[in-house]
């Protein structure tokens, strides 16, 4: 008897101390949670009642609903990627939108450009290049050069004007300029294709690849976002963006350069920022043969 009674005081000291444990640790928990706040709130978007691309209105319906929340979510949260082409937009924005009105293509493509390289000279897994990640076989049906020594892909000018082409070949092919920023993305010969085998004409009706069912709505939560920062919690101050490429000259290569490096220290640059204002300049020498070549230097 005098055993079981001392198994029970046991049994129910036990529990006393394993209730006193919890408690413990839940006010510490409490303790931390107070000493570290985290300062953030988290929270998905508010759906605005209509959007428009390229001056083409969106219908709105359940699944283009879900589709532009997914996108602003995504793209809301992805801190580093949003804040970079925030920083980035200054630096090219005024570059794309003046080629843009000049080549008769809606300013929303700008977006275009950030969907596919975030505004920087990128190169993806398959070999698309530069801010509209052209291929090399699509390059130069539209006057881009690629050679060992030169890939004007990465020519900021040169390949935003060559974007403007192939977007209005796209346009008149697919009969709108969301077909045509689809079919940017997975080739005018797979949506047509589609569009046609599912009876549609609209990017918005016809059932796509992932990537491309999500493409057009990134660009339209990019436009979001980047038209209205603040709204979303992007706070980046205007001297911490980068600039745009104003304050230099533009000098005519006529005669081949055996060394860049050379010409750089020539004109007072370090080789660095000779092809930093020059990225499609892709070898260490320039070979002029047919045309001439413009470089830009920077001024001090």
């Amino acid at each position: 008897m005098r055993q079981k009674i001392n198994i029970q005081t046991i049994a129910i000291f036990a529990v006393l101390m394993s209730s006193m444990v919890l408690f413990l640790s839940y006010k510490n928990v409490d303790a931390k949670m107070m000493l570290y706040d985290l300062p953030q709130l988290v929270k998905p978007p508010k759906i605005k009642e209509s959007y428009s691309f390229a001056g083409e209105i969106v219908p709105m319906n359940p699944d283009t609903k879900e589709r532009i929340e997914k996108e602003l979510l995504t793209n809301s949260y992805f801190h580093t990627s949003t804040v970079l082409a925030l920083k980035n937009a200054p630096k090219f924005f005024p570059l794309i939108e003046k080629i843009l009105s000049e080549e008769k293509v809606p300013d929303d493509f700008k977006y275009l450009a950030v969907a596919e390289s975030n505004l920087s000279n990128a190169t993806s897994p398959a070999g698309a290049k530069g801010l509209w990640q052209f291929m090399k076989a699509t390059a130069p049906e539209y006057g881009l050069e690629v050679s060992p020594e030169v890939d004007e892909r990465f020519h900021y000018e040169k390949a935003t004007r060559a974007a403007c082409r192939y977007l209005k070949n796209l346009k008149a092919m697919t009969g709108s300029w969301t077909n045509a920023a689809a079919a940017y993305n997975m080739g005018v010969g797979n949506l047509t294709k589609t569009l046609t085998v599912q009876g549609e004409s609209s990017y918005f009706d016809a059932n796509l690849t992932e990537e491309t069912s999500r493409y057009v709505f990134r660009i339209l939560a990019l436009k979001e976002i980047l038209s209205s920062p603040e709204s979303f919690g992007f706070y980046v101050d205007d001297d911490t963006k980068y600039s745009p490429f104003t304050n230099y000259k533009e000098v005519e290569i006529n005669t081949s350069l055996i060394s860049l490096a050379d010409f750089a220290h020539q004109q007072g640059l370090t080789y660095r920022i000779f092809k930093y204002y020059n990225p499609w300049l892709i070898d260490t020498k320039l070979t002029v043969k047919t045309k001439p070549y413009v470089v830009k230097i920077p001024l001090k």
